[in-house]
């Protein structure tokens, strides 16, 4: 990215600049310094497709493709990696499993730029086009939020049912998680060879499937409607708007906060009550095993369950008719904790260097970047450079995810051998 030839003819690029559109790329968040359509030149947006790509369908997974391509065999220690890459409970059958999300992906992506082809060619011409209907549907597939059609995103479309129910549709099939495709495609084929009937579809779903559907709907559907409630009557955003279209660019904003980070709505313009909405949406992101970042819907699920249980007075945290792990219900405290420890440190540190900043505008930045969102409130562009390399860090942090953080910190904690029992003692809670 820091090669001249990467750079739009007249265009020049720092390190900074170039470093920060390769993370942004690579965590598949779309925070960007430049304008990527027109600073790039086409090697460059090629180069920042194929960053987008790899993030999407996750390092570990593409070295395995390679691997499987060059009939290598994959060692033990890679099918750990690609076990907990996936967070699977078991290494067996892992390398048709990746040959399956990779299949999956470029699937998905296909359908999706055929969709978009029916907008953008007759805009565009077929060339370019299809080169915006290609990088499009791979950025909204892998929840990059990166785009080619200029400065707006897709703010310009807010009135196109097309684009948006295209985008809509990749992000929230993408923020599911190939595992919940798997069961509710097995559960399909049964009820189509007459083994199941539909009315028990969702009884057989596995728990982890029924969590994330249950709670990605609630997620979606709350957040359209309160989105709705709140901007009705904002002029600046949807208050000029159809209610039909109101519907839409609110149910467009409630699936995009999830770690897509296109959008049709200045984000600026939102209301307080909007912005917290938001700003708790990001933080939440997909689920598992997808390509959205965020803490994850079962980790929210799963300590709201929690936190249910113990104040019902029960010893066990249950759902479904099925008892959640302890394990966890700790990893899920590991990961909301290490997620907003990111985020508070990350805030106050951009606020100390730039002080002169919103706070709001620093709040809302940092939230996108931790949840590998990719929208801002336009503080990105005005970053000084410690604030860059502060949002890069950020970037990553919340990419590499904050389970694998809390792993690392709390294993220096675990070399005391599990027999020893320490005495207890009482202290004050609240």
């Amino acid at each position: 990215m820091w090669l001249p030839f990467c750079a739009a003819p007249g265009q020049t690029t720092s390190f900074t600049d170039a470093m920060f559109t390769a993370t942004t790329s690579v965590c598949v968040t779309g925070l960007v310094t430049v304008t990527t359509a027109t600073h790039w030149s086409i090697l460059g947006k090629i180069v920042i497709l194929l960053l987008i790509q790899t993030g999407g369908i996750g390092l570990i997974a593409l070295a395995s493709v390679i691997f499987i391509g060059l009939h290598r065999k994959i060692s033990m220690r890679n099918r750990r990696m690609i076990q907990e890459s996936y967070n699977l409970d078991q290494m067996s059958g892992l390398v048709h499993l990746v040959k399956r999300v990779v299949l999956c992906v470029f699937t998905a992506e296909g359908i999706g730029a055929v969709c978009y082809a029916f907008c953008f060619v007759p805009q565009f011409g077929w060339g370019k086009g299809l080169a915006q209907s290609v990088f499009t549907a791979v950025s909204a597939f892998c929840n990059a939020g990166i785009d080619i059609l200029g400065e707006n995103s897709l703010a310009p479309y807010v009135e196109n049912p097309l684009v948006n129910l295209t985008t809509m549709g990749l992000v929230i099939a993408a923020g599911l998680g190939f595992t919940v495709w798997w069961d509710v495609a097995d559960k399909i084929r049964k009820v189509f060879q007459k083994k199941m009937p539909v009315h028990r579809m969702y009884k057989t779903l596995r728990l982890h499937s029924k969590i994330v559907i249950v709670t990605t709907a609630v997620l979606i559907l709350g957040g359209t409607v309160l989105i709705l409630l709140f901007e009705y009557e904002n002029p600046d955003t949807i208050g000029n708007l159809s209610f039909g279209k109101k519907l839409m660019a609110s149910s467009f904003q409630s699936v995009t906060t999830r770690t897509a980070g296109f959008l049709t709505i200045d984000q600026s313009a939102f209301t307080n009550a909007s912005v917290m909405l938001c700003l708790f949406l990001m933080l939440v992101g997909g689920s598992p095993m997808g390509t959205a970042g965020g803490i994850k819907t079962t980790t929210v699920a799963v300590l709201a369950l929690s936190i249910a249980a113990n104040l019902r007075g029960k010893k066990d945290v249950e759902v479904c008719s099925r008892k959640i792990r302890s394990s966890y219900i700790r990893s899920a405290v590991v990961v909301a904790g290490m997620a907003i420890g990111v985020l508070f440190t990350s805030v106050l540190l951009l606020a100390a260097v730039m002080p002169e900043a919103d706070f709001t505008d620093i709040l809302y930045e940092l939230t996108s970047a931790v949840g590998t969102v990719g929208l801002s409130r336009g503080l990105t562009s005005e970053l000084n450079l410690p604030g860059k390399w502060i949002v890069m860090t950020v970037m990553y942090l919340g990419r590499i995810g904050p389970l694998t953080l809390g792993t690392a910190v709390v294993a220096r904690a675990q070399r005391r051998p599990e027999k020893v029992q320490l005495a207890e003692e009482n202290i004050m809670i609240g």
